[in-house]
């Protein structure tokens, strides 16, 4: 799979929860940190897509989003660590096996471009 099939639900995801966080509890650090991180997650898509029309992989791109993932899950874990609420460990893991599943399209997987539908 690659990087733009699951990052958009990711960052809509993100995007959710800050804007939950933001209405629930009136955190502006949520608000910023979930739709700020979504908006740079989704910008990243855009660019691996253009990529991936030109038949090339991006994996600066990934590498990006690797890096936002896992400072995200570092955060959301230490968030947990300090009251133990359940939407920290959900925000913890999802961004967990967002940076699992970035190291693998990193490391192991292999694209394959189908032919160009480009008119001549």
């Amino acid at each position: 799979m690659y990087d733009f099939c699951f990052t958009p639900i990711y960052a809509t995801l993100l995007a959710v929860g800050g804007v939950i966080g933001f209405i629930a509890k009136g955190s502006t650090a949520s608000l910023a940190g979930g739709v700020g991180s979504a908006l740079i997650l989704s910008l990243l898509t855009y660019i691996s897509f253009q990529y991936y029309k030109d038949r090339q992989s991006c994996k600066l791109a990934v590498l990006a989003s690797l890096g936002i993932s896992a400072c995200l899950s570092v955060f959301m874990y230490q968030r947990f660590s300090q009251g133990f609420k359940v939407h920290n460990a959900i925000g913890a893991a999802i961004s967990g096996l967002m940076s699992m599943y970035y190291v693998w399209n990193l490391v192991l997987f292999k694209p394959k471009f189908g032919t160009s539908h480009k008119a001549a």
